[in-house]
């Protein structure tokens, strides 16, 4: 072990993926392939060509545009729908017409499209720069895109219009909330925050002076916030006591309505009980409004008897205001009048402004996504199990009908138009637009509200895309490293270095390991390259598994089970195919036969387990003391959950030997990483065993997460006083607090 040597000296290239045969090893280095000769010394580059058609660099066509659904949204009266998918744009009609491709360009990204208030464009942020800018595009898809914004440096999100089109609202990474004048192309910095949740809901007044967006204060609760844009003055709409977001400005400018977080009701009643159960705070989210003016009434307040005439008054004043124009918009000659909507200046007053806050009479729930239209609000409601089903529900401002109306359930998303008159609603991989009123259509009416995308397809260039993809990347580990010094390393160098490697990739395959070379440069954890489209076989057979380690035996007749992955009999479900008790196979047991077939006609009996993963498959089984055969009916199960099966046999092991080892006076439990599933472990191993006299944690192997926070909790209670029973042993507060000796084992594979 003293004669460690080096045998090559590659500079600017790491060496990877050795592997070696009769004294010559080949690896990576870069894109190329090399072979070193151990016995004399050579290194030279390995040629490698091979006939190929490089069929995955071909034209390829998006069927199913839906997958790469990122952003949709209304024109302004819901008459089409703006589509971002796979980073290019298009606009549907929400009824009968021409499904328009907005953008043509290979090798650009867009982000976020949305309409503009005159109907007839759209803004986007797009990356053909090489820095994300903001882009007009024609809704139309005929003419020239154009640059509204040439000062990109950090990655840039949401692009929200003013109604009247002068401003531009966006966020970016670097956490400041910027407004963009249309005409001018000045943008303004008017908000920054320290809090990496950034910027959240902003929303324009009707008259587009005031903008509300919800941004963290250093207690880490969401705030909203009013900003003038004409005069840059910005003031608190909300405490910071709770979370508030979310902010709908009403129709009339006299209401903003938000989402907060007040209803902190536990469904846990005490700290009593099995494993010491913890609060849970769910449907905690309230709507509520404040009045912008002085002496406003809620809309959701009942008349009374000195109010009871003032809405007699304004309905009477509202059908003399009719009266004198006439019926459907006619003036009182007869004649057509211009249907032009008045838009009313928002006036605030700034003293007392939160102190006007009213509740809205609905119950409490996991809301989000708050918007208003003159008639109604509307949002969206989660259920909290493990399915976490999303309706869209709504309420009319009438204080005789406060119940929440579901508009439609099981939703992913929705947008309301500009003038508050259709929805659009996205259920499933089917999108919808109707009228915004209490609820969805049904029947042949819903058929007919579906928006019709069968015919939405596309091509892509991959090789364009992936060199998008690799300049994406590289901008996006700049953006989001946590050190603006990217670790010393010349972060702009790596793109050039790098660069002409990304115009070799013919294959996903290729550019996943481009990536990973070049972000392997900052030396860093948790820098990940995953996903993708990778080629598959088109046959795709896979391999089931028995949960057994087999030995071929040719005098026993068949394959020994040398091996049974064993399982926590207290946990039959985890059991292994072989394992369960109407099979009850035994080590040393023979497989004679696999669905009639001889098992030792095969090489290997995976052979006989294709594509029966999760299916009933006959076993011919001798018992491997008696000699005796049977029949048995298992259910193979898939590779992956084969190594499930190895590993919980591993984790059992360990726990058997440390209870023999320590006498039951020891604790054993391992965690094979620290996200929410692994806390099911910590909940079955930790309590049954938290009051020995020590417990060993192993963290061995443990690919790491970010539930440490509630073990650490649990382990760090202290028994500060206890309770003595008339009858029976004292008992602790805290409970199932810990009192003995820990132990941690750690390798070098702990995350």
């Amino acid at each position: 072990g003293g004669d460690l040597k080096q045998h090559t000296a590659h500079r600017g290239w790491d060496v990877t993926s050795p592997d070696s045969s009769e004294g010559r090893i080949v690896y990576q280095l870069g894109a190329d392939l090399r072979i070193f000769d151990a016995t004399t010394g050579a290194d030279a580059p390995l040629p490698v060509r091979l006939v190929s058609d490089f069929d995955q660099v071909r034209e390829a066509w998006i069927k199913k545009p839906m997958d790469f659904l990122t952003a949709a949204s209304l024109s302004p009266d819901g008459d089409r729908v703006v589509l971002t998918a796979r980073g290019q744009v298009f606009v549907v009609p929400a009824k009968r017409g021409r499904l328009v491709e907005i953008t043509r360009r290979p090798g650009v990204r867009y982000r976020d499209a949305r309409f503009l208030p005159d109907g007839k464009s759209l803004v986007a942020l797009s990356d053909e720069t090489g820095e994300i800018e903001l882009w007009k595009l024609p809704a139309n898809g005929v003419g020239n895109s154009e640059p509204m914004t040439a000062d990109g440096k950090v990655l840039r999100w949401e692009v929200i219009p003013s109604p009247d089109g002068r401003w531009i609202a966006h966020h970016d990474k670097d956490l400041q909330l910027w407004l963009l004048e249309t005409k001018t192309g000045k943008q303004t910095r008017i908000a920054t925050t320290t809090d990496p949740q950034g910027f959240q809901s902003p929303t324009w007044s009707p008259d587009s002076r005031w903008l509300a967006y919800a941004a963290a204060d250093p207690n880490t609760f969401l705030r909203i916030h009013l900003h003038r844009a004409d005069t840059g003055t910005t003031v608190a709409l909300t405490s910071d006591r709770f979370n508030s977001w979310s902010p709908a400005w009403s129709r009339d400018g006299q209401w903003i309505w938000f989402l907060s977080d007040r209803n902190l009701r536990t469904l846990v009643p005490s700290p009593w009980g099995p494993r010491q159960p913890d609060p849970f705070l769910t449907s905690t989210d309230k709507l509520f409004g404040i009045a912008l003016k002085k002496g406003t009434r809620s809309p959701f307040q009942p008349p009374d008897e000195l109010h009871a005439e003032e809405e007699k008054k304004d309905e009477k004043d509202q059908k003399d205001e009719k009266d004198e124009n006439g019926e459907d918009g006619e003036g009182g000659n007869g004649e057509e009048t211009e249907d032009e909507e008045t838009v009313v200046p928002v006036e605030i007053d700034l003293d007392g402004l939160q102190e006007r806050i009213v509740e809205v009479p609905v119950p409490s729930g996991n809301y989000d996504l708050l918007t208003a239209n003159e008639e109604r609000l509307f949002w969206t409601s989660t259920v909290v199990d493990f399915e976490r089903s999303t309706s869209l529900v709504s309420v009319a401002f009438d204080p005789e009908e406060t119940e929440p109306k579901p508009v439609m359930e099981e939703v992913e998303g929705y947008d309301l138009s500009a003038d508050g008159k259709k929805l659009l609603v996205r259920k499933g991989e089917d999108l919808f637009v109707f009228d915004a009123g209490e609820s969805a259509p049904e029947g042949e009416d819903l058929a007919k509200a579906k928006v019709d995308l069968s015919g939405w397809t596309f091509s892509i260039d991959p090789r364009e895309q992936w060199r998008q993809m690799f300049r994406e990347a590289w901008r996006l580990h700049r953006d989001y490293f946590y050190d603006r010094n990217m670790h010393g390393v010349d972060w702009p160098a790596m793109l050039e270095k790098y660069h002409p490697l990304s115009l070799r990739v013919t294959s996903r395959g290729e550019l996943d390991d481009l990536l990973g070379q070049m972000v392997s440069e900052l030396s860093a954890l948790h820098t990940y390259v995953g996903g993708g489209e990778r080629r598959k076989g088109a046959d795709e057979i896979t391999v089931a598994s028995l949960g057994a380690v087999l030995q071929r035996d040719e005098s026993a007749g068949g394959w020994r089970i040398a091996r049974l992955y064993r399982a926590d009999r207290d946990l039959p479900n985890e059991a292994g195919p072989l394992a369960v008790p109407t099979v009850d196979a035994r080590e040393g047991d023979v497989i004679e036969a696999i669905n009639g077939v001889a098992a030792l006609s095969v090489a290997d009996p995976a052979l006989l387990l294709r594509n029966q993963a999760d299916r009933q498959v006959l076993l011919r089984i001798k018992d491997g003391k008696t000699g005796k055969s049977r029949d048995a009916v298992v259910v193979p199960v898939s590779q992956e959950r084969a190594e499930d099966l190895r590993y919980d046999d591993w984790e059992l092991s360990r726990r058997l030997a440390v209870e023999e080892t320590g006498q039951g006076q020891i604790g054993y439990l391992h965690l094979r990483n620290m996200g929410a599933p692994a806390y099911t472990s910590w909940a079955r191993d930790f309590y049954p065993v938290f009051d020995r006299q020590g417990l060993i944690i192993d963290v061995r192997g443990n690919t790491g997460g970010n539930i440490e926070s509630w073990i650490l909790a649990k382990l760090m209670r202290k028994a500060w006083f206890w309770w003595q029973p008339r009858a029976g042993d004292p008992f602790s507060n805290m409970q199932y607090a810990f009192r003995g000796h820990i132990a941690v084992l750690v390798d070098q594979d702990t995350a």
